[in-house]
């Protein structure tokens, strides 16, 4: 089992507070949640019935017993990216928000960082909705946006270092590696999943692969408009500790003149 623990942190830019904020958020609401019951979870899930259809199961079918959803419904595509089903789920995902958001956030600043993760999140819904458009199953989770920072990151930091538990020995390989892995493991569990039935419940793997690919065109836009925090300086950070490491000051020569 492989797991993020960390990764090299970009100087300067924008603290990252939302990064964080939005990792508070998504425990305070499951915390929140487990005070009710499964009927305000089904009712603030997104279902791919519902958005497609535009039509509330519960005020106008009576179809699946749950409080009564927002209006409009569609609205249940942004509540859900706050909504988790377990606890492992909650974790994992922090974790990987926490790994890999700040980065971003203190590069693009706080306010488009916002913008781009709640994008990020409705990508990813629709994405798994064009796959299950009449699925009554609900859909929650950040995953689909934690997903868009993973393309972005991808785009913007590829030689920046990522710490990771690999059983229980913590190794270092470069983003591109983690998450080039990490992506192949979706696109294989999604076109596996694409004859399975829609009600089965499990992974949104196209939630994941969707939320993604917008994650990477994002990135290629902040790092054309963002240029002074970007790879480039996590591979001269590398070189200065190569240059450190065997003592030779020429190596450093051509970025510090």
């Amino acid at each position: 089992m492989i797991f993020p623990i960390g990764d090299d942190q970009v100087k300067g830019g924008s603290k990252p507070i939302f990064s964080y904020t939005f990792i508070a958020i998504n425990v305070l609401v499951f915390v929140l949640l487990q005070l009710g019951n499964e009927a305000f979870t089904y009712a603030y899930s997104a279902v791919p019935y519902e958005i497609t259809t535009g039509t509330d199961l519960v005020t106008q079918q009576g179809a699946i017993p749950h409080f009564p959803g927002p209006v409009p419904i569609y609205l249940t595509l942004l509540y859900s990216v706050f909504m988790h089903g377990s606890w492992m789920h909650l974790i994992g995902n922090m974790v990987f928000l926490w790994v890999f958001a700040d980065n971003i956030e203190s590069t693009v600043g706080s306010k488009l960082f916002v913008i781009f993760y709640l994008l990020g999140g409705l990508a990813a819904s629709l994405s798994h909705i064009a796959t299950n458009t009449m699925s009554v199953m609900p859909s929650l989770g950040a995953s689909g946006a934690i997903a868009a920072c993973l393309g972005a990151y991808l785009v913007m930091f590829p030689r920046s270092r990522i710490k990771m538990l690999f059983f229980i020995k913590i190794i270092t390989i470069p983003a591109f590696a983690f998450l080039g892995f990490w992506i192949f493991q979706q696109l294989i569990s999604g076109v596996g999943s694409l004859g399975a039935s829609g009600e089965s419940g499990g992974v949104a793997w196209f939630a994941h692969i969707g939320g993604f690919v917008f994650g990477v065109l994002a990135g290629f836009y902040f790092k054309r408009n963002y240029p002074k925090i970007s790879h480039d300086d996590h591979e001269y950070a590398s070189v200065k500790r190569e240059a450190s490491r065997y003592n030779n000051r020429e190596l450093t020569r051509w970025r510090t003149k």
